[in-house]
């Protein structure tokens, strides 16, 4: 059966929300680190019944040709069946491909990493980061679950040991990789005029437009990602800004 989303614009044009939440409000978030003995580091984040788990592997690589002295991430994400029923088994989507790639932009565009640290060998042999991002229930807000799954998991990451200029997974030592920079992202989205941070699965479906925004402890925007089907004003993109900006002074403190 369709979901009738007027019922969710009726209510947020009395600032109400279907979960009574009001329209600057997340719903109850958890973050939990740990959570793979394979991975180099790991997180669970929920936000509501949304469940996210990223994980951090580590491997050797040669580094680009104009950054030889450089590592490098690579993200990705997996959204399967049994997140959702509107997921399909395959090839990333996408929604998996967006999903991955404003991850990416928030830690690569905010120089989160220090790149220069996960060189071996100058032009060589440096260290890559993998992100992998699967999404193991979706009620709304993955790409915010998302972001904060993969920060978690960065802080909690580990180098492994390296012999012989070949890595030794299942043995890690005691070095952290080399993070300056926690780029927390804040998606609000736009109903009918009325903006709401935090939109679960049926806010979605009513959503005219999204905005994710990318912002340092510092307070500085270091990426934006728009999204729906609709335009955003001047004075919308300010608003959600501002929002995105005081909002990911909260979810800072939960990391």
């Amino acid at each position: 059966m369709k979901f009738d989303t007027s019922y969710v614009t009726s209510l947020l044009n009395q600032d109400h929300r279907l979960d009574g939440r009001k329209p600057d409000e997340y719903r109850e978030i958890k973050i939990e680190t740990g959570v793979s003995k394979n991975a180099e580091g790991s997180a669970r984040v929920s936000i509501g019944d949304t469940v996210v788990i990223a994980g951090v592997k580590l491997d050797v690589g040669t580094p680009f040709p104009d950054n030889p002295d450089e590592g490098s991430i690579i993200v990705g994400a997996e959204l399967n069946p049994m997140a959702s029923p509107e997921f399909e088994l395959g090839p990333p989507n996408a929604q998996s491909i967006e999903l991955a790639r404003v991850v990416d932009r928030g830690i690569r565009e905010s120089k989160a990493i220090d790149f220069k640290k996960l060189c071996i060998t100058e032009g060589e042999k440096v260290w890559i980061v993998f992100i992998d991002i699967y999404a193991f229930n979706d009620d709304g807000n993955l790409q915010d679950a998302a972001s904060l799954a993969a920060l978690a998991a960065l802080k909690d990451a580990k180098f492994p040991k390296l012999k012989d200029n070949k890595v030794v997974y299942g043995e890690l030592t005691d070095k952290k990789l080399p993070l300056v920079r926690e780029p927390v992202e804040c998606t609000l989205g736009k109903i009918n005029g009325k903006i709401i941070v935090d939109p679960n699965t049926k806010e979605e479906k009513a959503l005219n437009a999204r905005l994710t925004v990318a912002v340092t402890k510092e307070g500085t925007v270091c990426a934006i990602q728009k999204g729906g089907d609709y335009g955003l004003s001047i004075e919308e993109v300010d608003a959600m800004i501002d929002l995105a900006i005081r909002k990911t002074k909260d979810l800072r403190k939960l990391l």
